[in-house]
Formats: structure tokens, sequence, C-alpha cells
């Protein structure tokens, strides 16, 4: 792990922003103040509906019986589960005993899986038996000690009494291991200690609406933020915990009509994926009062769009490393709200390099990566984490995202911003989503290629109208695509962010 500043770390405690609190503290005391709140999974596989009180009890049986098996503090968990209340238990139940829980995304393939598995060699594997693609593979655990499968023998591992209480850890080693699949070709495993997890939590809960209703939370468990926003920030508060186990625009509609659900943001995917389907009605703008967003780059048009329909926008800026670095309160400007990514959030600094790249360090900064070859790349001495982002701080000191380094495409020796591209893009009718990527070009070294997801019943443009298009919006010719792609959608991240190294992937391969 990273070497953390001494004087960071007496700052932090001096600011209460870390505590003795584990993982497990919170939860108890959470789940023992709201016991009655409703816990609901919205599943055409799996439904299930109780309380906080249920759920905490299949996490303490699931820890008694983990126990038994000589599961104890410091020892990894994981599991691969879609979004079911066993995945709620399995994280719960880790906490309590002052386990390493390390969630995997459910969609992850053979190749993923193993590979993480064997990063990290867990002492228990939980995962389903089968969801959609999803298959329990038996070979891949055969090294695990303790295997359990949802829809098959998970129960055998429930001991008849529960576990009662919660193991004392030091609050400073690893709680949470978030495996995540961006830019590079193996998942990454980015390290959260009790200290940084449980302040992330808190900090993400206070940026959060009073007013914003019951959320149905779709963005799968087995990702960072999805499992935050699930299994922690609910307990915390006290509020209802509404789990759907895909993502499906048309089953969100009916639920906001039939169970008063809300949709409150995430990647701006989620919410323009809503306002496209053809079930969307007036109707259900009351249940979209606000849009957090964050995940991936926010496209300025979207912002528009939502806002002029009355939807409170809002925007936030971090990662799986660094999950809240800046964020605008809902109460903000709408200036601010529609077109930075925020101010810097208490506890949090940022810098900028010489080419406007974002350093940033806070209490809610991971500890490091399994791989310590990366962990010595992305942080320096002095506890900064080099993002691989571009930005730009304003006159208020709101940072917008202008880049992403991997993005900036290179043509013959002039760099193209594709975000500056995409957002040209995405005002052509009909384009509901757009990624520029580099393509490689044998006089040139690499152009400019368009990939564009659309709304439903549009047709893809020609390449001329879509030059013509970027013509009208002042877009220097260098700076048009050369190749233009449709997609019915694209390969995403768990959090719904556009997974370009593949765009770039397949484009490669066509030529």
């Amino acid at each position: 792990m990273r070497t953390i500043p001494p004087e960071l770390v007496k700052r932090y405690e001096a600011e209460g922003w870390w505590t003795g609190d584990t993982i497990g503290d919170l939860l108890a005391r959470g789940l023992r103040d709201a016991p009655d709140a409703v816990f609901r999974v919205h599943s055409a596989v799996r439904p299930w509906s109780g309380t906080f009180r249920d759920v905490e009890r299949v996490a303490r049986r699931l820890a008694a019986g983990l126990r038994e098996r000589g599961v104890g503090p410091g020892d990894v968990v994981s599991f691969q589960l879609p979004n079911w209340m066993e995945a709620a238990a399995v994280f719960w139940a880790s906490a309590f005993l002052g386990a390493t829980v390390v969630p995997i995304v459910h969609f992850y393939g053979r190749k993923e899986v193993g590979y993480i598995l064997r990063s990290i060699r867990p002492r228990v594997f939980v995962g389903a038996e089968r969801f959609g693609r999803l298959e329990f593979q038996p070979d891949l655990c055969a090294d695990v000690p303790v295997v359990g499968v949802v829809g098959r023998d998970f129960d055998d591992l429930l001991a008849a009494d529960p576990w009662p209480g919660v193991e004392a850890v030091d609050p400073a080693l690893p709680a949470l291991i978030a495996f995540t699949s961006g830019t590079t070709r193996d998942p990454k495993g980015v390290v959260h200690s009790h200290h940084t997890l449980g302040y992330e939590t808190r900090q993400l809960a206070g940026l959060y609406p009073p007013d914003r209703g019951r959320q149905l939370t779709s963005a799968p468990v087995g990702h960072f933020i999805g499992m935050v926003n699930a299994f922690l920030i609910p307990v915390l508060d006290g509020t209802p915990v509404n789990l759907s186990d895909v993502w499906d625009p048309a089953q969100a509609l009916a639920l906001m009509r039939s169970d008063g659900l809300t949709v409150g943001g995430g990647a701006a995917y989620y919410m323009t994926s809503l306002l496209d389907h053809p079930d969307f009605k007036p109707e259900h703008l009351a249940h979209m009062k606000y849009a957090g967003l964050g995940g991936s780059s926010v496209p300025a048009a979207v912002c528009d769009r939502l806002a002029r329909l009355g939807i409170t926008v809002f925007r936030s800026y971090g990662s799986t490393e660094h999950p809240s670095i800046t964020g605008s309160r809902h109460t903000a400007p709408e200036r601010k709200r529609l077109r930075t990514d925020g101010d810097v959030l208490p506890g949090v600094e940022i810098r900028l390099g010489e080419d406007g790249e974002i350093f940033s360090r806070g209490p809610d900064l991971c500890i490091g990566y399994t791989d310590p070859e990366l962990t010595e790349r992305a942080f320096d001495e002095d506890g900064w984490y080099r993002t691989g982002d571009v930005g730009v701080v304003d006159e208020d000191g709101y940072l917008t995202i202008t880049d992403r380094k991997s993005d900036i495409i290179i043509r013959g020796g002039e760099n193209i911003s594709a975000l500056e591209v995409e957002e040209a893009l995405l005002g052509m009718p009909g384009v509901a989503e757009a990624a520029v990527v580099a393509a490689p070009d044998e006089r040139l070294g690499e152009h400019a290629a368009a990939v564009l997801r659309l709304r439903p019943g549009r047709k893809p443009p020609s390449l001329g109208e879509m030059r013509d298009h970027l013509e009208r919006m002042g877009l220097a010719r260098q700076k048009w695509p050369e190749e233009l792609h449709a997609v019915e959608d694209f390969p995403r991240t768990a959090s719904g962010k556009i997974q370009k190294f593949l765009l770039r992937r397949d484009i490669a391969m066509r030529a």
C-alpha cells in the first residue's frame, strides 16, 4: 500500500474525517436505528421483500457460519452476485467479521473473474448459479476454501444462531477491494480502508438532496459506487433500499408509477435512456426531480436537456480510486451545476500539472492497488494521486474536466479533444450518445473516428451530413471525424462509462 504522509493522517483524524469506526460499526448502528426500513428487490428472477432487520439476520447467520469455518478479521471474502438480497448479506456479514470484501461485477466473464480470484486468493467466494450470461464456474473456485452458490447451497453457509457483534479491527486496514475495468485490459484492484470507505460514504450521503425520494438502484452492487449507494448510504440514513437486478428503462418507468420510486442520476446514460423510452410520459418527471450526474463525462447537451424539463442537475467528479473529488450541491447556481464538475469537497485538495492533469488527495482517497507497480506509478510521496484527467479551475474554484489524457487524439502532431468533438456531435438530431476515439492513419498517425448511439427510430447520418453539422457548429475542419460508425449500444463499465479502449480496438481491427 502507499505511504500516507503522517501530517495528513493527523489532519484527517483531528478534523473527524477519519474516526475509530469500522464499516461494521457504521452498519451495526444504522441497522439498530432503522430495523423496519424496507428492503426490496425488483426482479423477474429472484424478487425479495422484507426489512433491514430481515436482511441483517441473514447477514449475521452468515457471519456466524463463516466464523465456524475459520473466517475472521483480515480474511478476504469475495462475491459475484446481481443486485439481490444475498449480496447485501455477504457484504454486511464480511463487515461484521472485519473481513475484506471484494465485490465482482456480475457481468464480468471468465477471464476477468479468474484474474481477480488469482489476484486476491479469497478465503470465501459466493456466486450465483445462473443469471443471464452469468453461470457459476466451479473450476475457477477450486482453490477457495469456502464456496457458496445462491440458488443452490448458499443457505448451507448460514448458522442457526446469528453472530451477535462486530469484530474490532484497525480502521486503517483494508475494508474493500474494488476491481475496476476501464481503460486497462485487466481490472485494477483498488484498495479502500475503513477510514477511506467510511468517509466516502458519509460525504456522498451529504451531497444528496434531503427530498430526493425513494431511490431505485440499478447500478451493479458489484461496482464500488453501486454498492455504496445500495448497502451503506441507506443504512446510515435509515431510508428504504429498492434494487433492480437489470437496468430496464421500461421497468424503472413502471416502478415510478406503481411504487413512487425515483431515479436520481448516475451516468448520464441512465437519465437519457428513460427520456428516450417510448413509455416515458410527462408525469414521470415528478419522480425525476434531481439528476446527480457523474461516473463519466457529462455532456453539456444532456445537462441542458434535463434542465429544460425542470430537473435539477448537479454534477460531480471522482473515480473508484478517489470517489468524491469535486461536486456541486443541488443548491449551487445553475451555471455552476450545469457547466462545471463542482468545487472540491471537504478535506479534498487538487492541483493541476503543467499539462492540466489533475492531481488529488483527501480522506476518501484509496490506500493503493493490489498491484504494487500501479501504486508506485499513481501516487507520490506527498500523497497526491495522478488522475489521468485534464481540467481547468475557474475563479470560484469550480473544476471542469476537459479531457482524459488517453482521449486526446494526435492527428499529424496536432492535439484533438475527443470531448470537444463529442459535445458538437450531441447537437445533431437523433443522436443520443457520441464517443470519439483515435483510429490508425497511415499518413497522419491517427485520426478521429465517431461512434454514435441513436435515439429509437432514428437513422444514422451520413459522413457528409455529420461534417455539414460540425461546420455549422464552427468546429475546425482538422477536428472532424474521418470515419463514422453507429452502434445499438456501447461497451460499458459497471458505472455506465463507455469503454473507449474497446471501441479503439474494434475500429483498428477493421482498418
